[in-house]
């Protein structure tokens, strides 16, 4: 509580600009020329096998790109800390692999939080096999507004959870290139919560507002043609997850999660510097799901300029676009523009309760080979306005 004490959100906020600030005084400077900026890049970048390389031209150079993190988020604050991000193809790929990923972070906020974070896309060789997931350990802040489609702006009142998130699948290549099937578990522990005495959330009756624990199987559907994971600017996403969880399988409640993801990239104007992309995602529960299972709207990726968590209830879709267009090798921009809602049931949802979101973004290429991006967004929705700081794309 000491530095949050002496760093409120609003000197959170200035900091931040003060850092983005002067990230684009240095780099725009001609103090900085663009060899200089490049070994900059290139002392922040271990290639672990680059002897393996020098000695065989078909493997493929792998990096590991080393980062000191400085993030803002409006749920978690000002964070510190250090990322990662693993790129590599396994042996005996080829051009017709997809460049496999890790992200690591660590990262610990002013709120006296911390989070580590690991979300994968391995692809095996011919991409004959894909295993995705995420792992994320983390003591995190957040809202609470009360569940519902329309709860009001007064409710808001802080809480805090630790959460130990594990999640792979596992998935084989079917019937047609990019398709894959298979399955996999997924374990989700929500504990210590730090909520305010009397309030909205230490007397909701909603499952698991004390705590839970979901433990069970997944389905999972994948078609993905994107040229790049990370930034694509062709292709197609799609992801489709079903999961049980049960008390027979040490879950608090019984319940199912059937989760959609959809993207879609293409070049309107026939050219790589502009890029349209596409985003639909669904989120429906069945049963008794508990509270932080159930779908939460806002955040950095999709919604933006709402909270992660600004309207909960079970079920929800939400959608986006979003132009990205290069200036220069280094340099880009992006316009997105949203809509979202949340409902208690597949007929709950109306349009009186879809919530609008839109906002600008600046692009700085950190990795020209697998066009890896640092973002800076601002995103408005309709109460108010959030910035988001984060290394790659949105979605």
């Amino acid at each position: 509580m000491f530095l949050s004490k002496i760093i409120n959100k609003t000197t959170a906020l200035k900091i931040v600009h003060t850092i983005v600030t002067l990230l684009l005084i240095g780099l725009c400077s001609t103090a900085l020329p663009a060899q200089n900026l490049e070994k900059i890049l290139e002392f922040l970048t271990v290639h672990p096998n680059k002897q393996a390389v020098i000695m065989d031209s078909t493997i493929y150079p792998a990096k590991v790109i080393i980062t000191p993190v400085v993030t803002y988020a409006p749920e978690t604050n000002l964070s510190f800390g250090l990322g990662m991000k693993g790129l590599f193809k396994m042996r005996g790929s080829g051009p017709e692999t997809r460049t496999s990923n890790i992200p690591l972070s660590v990262q610990y906020t002013i709120e006296n939080k911390y989070s580590f974070y690991s979300g994968f896309e391995i692809f095996f060789p011919q991409e004959r096999y894909m295993l995705t997931g995420e792992v994320n350990v983390q003591s995190f802040p957040s809202l609470y507004f009360d569940v519902g489609q329309d709860t009001p702006k007064q409710n808001e009142e802080q809480f805090g959870y630790s959460q130990i998130l594990i999640e792979p699948i596992f998935l084989k290549n079917v019937f047609r290139k990019y398709l894959f099937l298979g399955g996999g578990i997924r374990y989700n522990r929500i504990s210590r919560l730090e909520v305010e005495p009397e309030g909205l959330l230490a007397t909701s009756d909603q499952p698991g507002a004390g705590g839970s624990n979901s433990t069970g199987l997944q389905l999972a559907m994948i078609y993905d043609s994107r040229d790049n994971i990370l930034n694509a600017s062709t292709g197609m996403f799609l992801s489709i997850t079903h999961g049980y969880y049960s008390t027979s399988f040490f879950s608090t409640q019984d319940f199912q999660l059937t989760k959609l993801d959809f993207r879609y990239y293409w070049q309107p104007l026939g050219k790589a510097s502009s890029i349209l992309g596409f985003h639909f995602i669904t989120h429906f529960s069945y049963g008794d799901p508990p509270l932080l299972e159930q779908a939460r709207l806002g955040g950095g990726d999709i919604m933006r300029g709402y909270f992660e968590g600004r309207y909960v209830d079970r079920n929800m879709v939400a959608t986006q676009v979003e132009w990205r267009q290069k200036l220069n090798y280094r340099w880009g921009v992006v316009g997105f523009a949203g809509i979202g809602s949340v409902a208690s049931s597949l007929d709950a949802f109306n349009f009186e309760t879809i919530r609008p979101s839109f906002g600008v973004g600046i692009r700085f290429l950190i990795d020209a080979p697998e066009n890896l991006n640092i973002r800076f967004d601002y995103g408005v929705g309709n109460e108010k306005s959030n910035f988001y700081f984060k290394i790659a794309e949105s979605f």
